[in-house]
């Protein structure tokens, strides 16, 4: 993806969200968010944007910085969660707070193909888009919890982690039944029928997924399952599609937002605006922390890199039945994430190239074999 298409799109999410907003304002579509179809559609969108984030990683790239991914994906996301929470507890000392914080605290992978197109090193690339792909299950599954400790529902701290133990344990053994699948398939498939015969593997994977819940193994499934490899066309199409559902969930959005925002709804505006900057300054700092043994030009690309998407938009629908008023903070939030990114961009044009770094690199971890994609 070009770097001039990666910031159109979030111009035209917001061009589809402000009149999808106005439309079923005028015609009085209202509680979208309460039917019964509603969380599968969402679901679906999420099952979407997890695949499409993590199919196009680079294995051998990624094994070269393991540690620091891990570190980023897990630390990181927890430090980025802290900080944007505790902004917010700030003005609002409800749980919610939290659940916010950890909403917005992803990188949205379009923003990061954005930036690889820059001057970056192969290795800032690579832990960059890593990290993009790999925040989006982790804050789904923080989301999941937080969310139940925010509503207090009885018995979640004694139980949580239990919950979270067999979660994790289904979704390791939905990755590793689809992974097995489709190195059956893939050994038995003549190359004319591995697009096609792998749309429908997918696709059964998919529903699967959506139906049961089990996102972090679509996300852990997409590092191997890729079927459009190699077929610049199918790839096209896969693009297109990945692109459609962030368009779609800009629809809901517009039309949840008619339902939910009215005249009492400013503060909820103004509070938005605030999660904002709070998720890009702690992107500043973590990714200032985590790039701090890279060269200087890449730690700007690392700590400039926060735009939220597809996840978090979808996040925002999930949340708004349980926490009403999500999507009209949510909203402002993702607008001012884009602005300050693309405001930072002009701030890494300035910077001069140096691939000298400060201090020692991190070790890595030299690759064996090919990757499996």
């Amino acid at each position: 993806m070009s770097q001039s298409s990666g910031n159109r799109l979030p111009l035209a999410v917001l061009g589809v969200t402000v009149v999808c907003w106005a439309v079923a304002g005028l015609t009085g579509i209202s509680g979208v968010h309460t039917g019964a179809a509603y969380h599968l559609f969402v679901m679906a969108l999420l099952a979407v944007g997890l695949y499409g984030s993590t199919r196009g990683i680079a294995l051998d790239e990624l094994r070269g910085n393991i540690g620091v991914v891990v570190l980023a994906v897990t630390v990181g996301v927890l430090a980025k969660t802290a900080l944007i929470a505790g902004v917010m507890y700030l003005v609002d000392s409800r749980p919610v707070s939290l659940v916010l914080g950890v909403a917005v605290a992803q990188i949205d992978p379009l923003s990061v193909a954005a930036t690889l197109n820059r001057r970056m090193s192969g290795r800032a690339k690579s832990i960059l888009s890593a990290w993009a792909a790999f925040d989006d299950p982790v804050t789904v599954l923080m989301v999941v919890y937080l969310s139940a400790f925010a509503l207090g529902t009885p018995g979640v701290l004694s139980s949580g982690l239990a919950d979270l133990g067999t979660s994790l344990l289904l979704n390791a053994a939905f990755a590793v039944a689809a992974i097995e699948l489709w190195f059956v398939f893939r050994s038995r498939l003549v190359p004319v029928g591995m697009v096609p015969m792998g749309t429908v593997l997918v696709l059964a994977f998919a529903v699967v997924a959506v139906t049961q819940g089990l996102m972090l193994g679509v996300a852990l499934a997409g590092l191997v399952v890729r079927p459009f490899a190699g077929h610049p066309r199918a790839e096209r199409v896969l693009e297109k599609a990945l692109t459609g559902a962030l368009l779609l969930a800009g629809v809901a959005l517009g039309v949840v937002l008619a339902g939910t925002v009215g005249p009492g709804s400013m503060g909820l505006l103004l509070k938005g605006l605030l999660l904002g900057v709070a998720a890009f300054g702690a992107q500043v700092v973590v990714g200032s922390l985590i790039a701090i043994r890279m060269s200087r030009y890449d730690r700007w690309c690392l700590a400039l890199s926060q735009q939220n998407g597809l996840t978090a938009i979808v996040l925002a629908l999930l949340l708004e039945p349980s926490f009403p008023g999500t999507v009209a903070v949510v909203g402002p939030a993702i607008v001012v994430t884009y602005l300050l990114f693309t405001a930072g961009g002009h701030v890494l044009d300035r910077i001069p190239l140096d691939r000298t770094p400060q201090t020692l690199p991190f070790p890595t971890i030299p690759s064996v074999g090919k990757s499996a994609a």
